[in-house]
């Protein structure tokens, strides 16, 4: 009797969608929507998270538990799940392999996986998220316990940090902070507390937008550390190794909250679709149509594209339209025309009541919704309600079932 295992037999959709959140299931709602049929969302994890909120769960003003469905209740009808992990991409054969053996053919593939979390390339994080004092809200179990941790600080030093390099929605570092300075004054222990960002650019955000944050920034006393990095943690002793302007500084804290660096999949790095040099191993695409250059058959949107906008999920709005009218298109034999125009957006939780709504395009300059309301980034309780209440509703609504 032979031993050979027999090859496991390929299967085919017409399009494949790698990623199962924000991008994956609205870009295969939008092409049901347009008629096109057989596809499949390659997807592992069994949930789905609504990432804006996280920020409000770590700062205590939104529950887990509205953050998270079932991923099978946000599959579009018509639309396969196929529940494994992408193990390779194989754009010159127009196929994907899984992570159990599966080889899964496309006619048209759609790769929006989300960014990876890359918590080893600061020395001593990973450890020192097992540690009392040390969380980051960019995880859905550790949004929990940053939240705790910023209830329970009464004095001492609160340390939040921004990554070097690209990041999703990088500005939602900050938001935890501002919401919880505003706690702490109406506790009156603000005074008590030393605040640190530590942000990598030059400024705390976009030159359109900075005065407005500096203002908030002033008003709670925070030390703003720009041009700065984390060069290492170390959760027993609660002490952080900062590279700035000066050189190094070791830093005591009482609590750490970090926003962890960040680059594309690893088998998505290992594969021929990101730029050449690109370190980051994003898919090369036109920034506008959002297709590959050199496989005219791959698209990709979201926070594994290397387009030339802000990583966040109202970019991936835009980017879904444009990749769903571009592909129906292509499918039916008609020119890809639909356009992706740069735009981003940060709404800034800088109190548990208003928000500061920073809408740029590609090259940082204010691109309003309504373009004759440049005011819209000034403080706000209206955005703020749009953006802990009404955003959440039209997410699951309207979003990922491709009517917006």
């Amino acid at each position: 009797m032979s031993d050979a295992v027999a090859p496991v037999t390929p299967i085919r959709h017409r399009v494949v969608v790698i990623g199962g959140g924000n991008g994956g299931v609205s870009v295969a709602a939008r092409l049901r929507r347009r008629g096109v049929t057989d596809i499949a969302i390659v997807e592992p994890r069994g949930a789905h998270h609504y990432k804006p909120l996280f920020s409000h769960v770590a700062g205590g003003t939104a529950r887990a538990s509205e953050t998270v469905r079932a991923q099978r209740s946000v599959i579009p009808p018509g639309v396969r799940w196929i529940r494994d992990a992408v193990a390779e991409v194989h754009p010159e054969h127009h196929a994907v392999s899984l992570s159990d053996g599966t080889r899964v053919e496309y006619d048209q593939l759609i790769v929006s996986p989300g960014i990876q979390l890359d918590w080893d390339r600061i020395p001593g994080l990973t450890t020192a998220l097992d540690t009392p004092a040390v969380s980051s809200h960019y995880r859905f179990d550790l949004a929990k316990k940053t939240s705790r941790l910023l209830r329970d600080v009464t004095s001492g030093t609160v340390v939040f940090v921004q990554p070097d390099g690209p990041a999703s929605c990088a500005g939602a570092g900050q938001k935890p902070m501002y919401q919880a300075c505003d706690y702490w004054r109406a506790r009156g222990v603000l005074d008590a507390i030393r605040v640190v960002l530590v942000v990598p650019t030059r400024s705390v955000f976009l030159a359109p937008f900075d005065a407005e944050l500096e203002r908030k920034i002033a008003e709670y006393g925070i030390e703003l550390r720009t041009s700065t990095t984390l060069a290492a943690v170390d959760g027993e002793t609660q002490t952080v190794t900062l590279e700035g302007p000066g050189g190094r500084e070791e830093l005591a804290f009482d609590v750490l909250n970090v926003e962890p660096p960040q680059s594309a999949p690893d088998w998505l790095k290992a594969s021929a679709l990101p730029a050449e040099g690109d370190d980051g191993g994003f898919v090369e695409v036109d920034p506008e149509t959002l297709r590959h250059p050199r496989f005219p058959d791959v698209w990709a949107i979201g926070d594994a594209a290397a387009s030339s906008n802000s990583k966040c999920g109202g970019a991936l709005r835009k980017q879904t339209w444009a990749v769903a009218e571009n592909v129906a298109a292509v499918l039916a034999g008609r020119q890809a025309s639909a356009r992706y125009d740069g735009y981003g957006v940060c709404p800034f939780t800088v109190s548990r009541s208003s928000v500061v709504w920073a809408e740029f395009d590609d090259h940082g300059a204010q691109k309003p919704t309504i373009p004759f309301f440049r005011g819209m980034y000034r403080e706000s309780r209206l955005s703020w309600i749009a953006d802990r209440h009404i955003l959440p509703w039209v997410y699951w609504n309207l979003i990922l079932t491709g009517r917006v």
